[in-house]
């Protein structure tokens, strides 16, 4: 009897110190995981609409568009509450007009892909409230399109000889660095999934404009750019414990 009273108090021992280690172990933020977001930006295009309104194509929405992509984060065990990660995004909208049998159209794009390092707030649990910053590259575009109908083989290679078309395209590139403060909330469904709704305002620098084949355009206007607020949500796999 004394026998297994005593094995019993080693295993409850055991159990206690056991438990009182996971207690310590939970007492930051850790694990990671991967998932899709989805989310809306909202870039200025007011310098865009007012030309391609020239050209007779209906403005952009001035409230947005979607976009989408992947992202993943890791807790650092060495440094608690901080996580690192990537994020690769994408999303575009188009305006189009036809008139006469003429198609005009005109298609904005951004995208982008970088590095994120935030702060998991310490005295909130259960969940996770996180602040930092998105560092990388990115690229918006602007596409324009006219053409009559459709166009034959010969014709596509005969045009460019003589220059005598209305079938006609531009595209326009500014790539950039960006900086983007973001803040993030993580909602676990349960260990192993958890819900992301989040905000932050991208910040460019350091960009270039080029069109089609890489050729330099000068005289840009110095308010074009893809500084631009966004909202996501998303939905991650993986380990979490808030």
């Amino acid at each position: 009897m004394k026998k297994n009273l005593f094995v019993v108090i080693i295993v409850l021992f055991y159990v206690i110190n056991l438990y009182s280690q996971n207690d310590k172990y939970f007492d930051a933020p850790f694990g990671g995981g991967i998932g899709y977001t989805s989310g809306w930006i909202i870039p200025n295009v007011d310098i865009i609409n007012n030309q391609i309104k020239s050209l007779g194509i209906p403005e952009f929405s001035n409230s947005g568009f979607y976009i989408s992509g992947i992202s993943g984060f890791m807790y650092l065990g060495f440094l608690k509450q901080i996580r690192v990660g990537g994020i690769g995004f994408g999303g575009s909208t188009s305006s189009d007009i036809s008139v006469s049998g003429i198609n005009k159209e005109a298609v904005f794009s951004l995208s982008g892909g970088g590095l994120s390092v935030e702060y998991t707030l310490p005295y909130i649990r259960d969940v996770g409230i996180s602040v930092g910053t998105i560092i990388g590259r990115g690229n918006l575009e602007l596409k324009l399109f006219q053409n009559k109908g459709s166009i034959s083989w010969d014709n596509v290679w005969s045009n460019l000889n003589n220059n005598s078309t209305q079938n006609l395209n531009k595209s326009l590139n500014n790539s950039y660095w960006f900086l983007t403060p973001t803040i993030n909330i993580d909602i676990p469904l349960d260990r192993f999934i958890t819900l992301r709704f989040g905000a932050g305002y991208q910040l460019t620098f350091g960009d270039k404009w080029t069109a089609d084949n890489n050729i330099d355009i000068t005289g840009v206007p110095s308010g074009l750019d893809a500084n631009s607020f966004f909202i996501q949500t998303g939905i991650f796999i993986g380990f979490f414990s808030f």
